[in-house]
């Protein structure tokens, strides 16, 4: 009887034992874990700021880039507004002004072609800055009617401007660093568009001479 007694006892404390060992194990492997998980919390959180820090940043120089195209604009703008102003003051003074248009010297609708009387109208004219004997320098506008789209009429303006620029120079050997042609298409009539004769005025080239 006693030797039972000792023998549940001594059993009794190893399971107490073995209890125990085990609980200290599992509280252990619990704490083990969780400093693993807050670390890996720890890491998402360092990352989702570093993240937020570099939205943050990509939105100031966003807003920096936009400032800048914002202020190009701008000074473009002003810029911009000035250059009839430059142009005129590098060209000089405009001291005369000749015009190829109905009458004197049709174009006829869609052409480019200078007629005998514009190239006449030329031929006087070269013979007035001879006679003048000026250091001078010519603008050649193009100019059409309002009929067609203004894509065309802008190539149209610009190749009866040609046209004349090229007689200048083959006929009369006026330097060609002394002319410039530009067009303006049917954007600076001269009359009204809605009648053939006041089509036929508009259809024209102007020659500005400046010293």
């Amino acid at each position: 009887m006693k030797r039972k007694t000792m023998t549940f006892f001594a059993g009794a404390v190893i399971l107490i034992g073995l209890v125990s060992v085990t609980g200290c194990a599992t509280k252990k492997l619990v704490q083990t874990e969780i400093a693993a998980l807050d670390k890996k919390v720890e890491g998402v959180e360092t990352s989702v700021e570093e993240n937020q820090k570099r939205i943050k940043e990509h939105d100031e120089r966003l807003a920096s880039i936009g400032s800048l195209i914002s202020r190009h604009d701008s000074q473009f703008k002003a810029v911009d507004g000035k250059i009839e102003e430059v142009r005129k003051f590098a060209q000089g003074k405009l001291i005369a002004k000749e015009i190829l248009k109905n009458n004197e010297s049709k174009f006829k609708v869609d052409s480019f072609e200078l007629s005998p009387e514009a190239k006449a109208t030329l031929d006087k004219f070269v013979q007035a800055l001879i006679a003048q004997d000026r250091g001078v320098y010519l603008e050649i506008q193009g100019h059409t009617d309002s009929t067609g789209p203004e894509a065309w009429n802008l190539l149209l303006g610009k190749q009866r401007a040609e046209a004349a620029m090229e007689y200048l120079y083959k006929q009369h050997r006026v330097p060609l660093h002394r002319m410039q042609v530009i067009s303006f298409g049917s954007s600076t009539p001269i009359t009204d568009n809605t009648s053939k004769e006041g089509r036929a005025q508009n259809r024209r080239v102007e020659i500005l001479v400046f010293e």
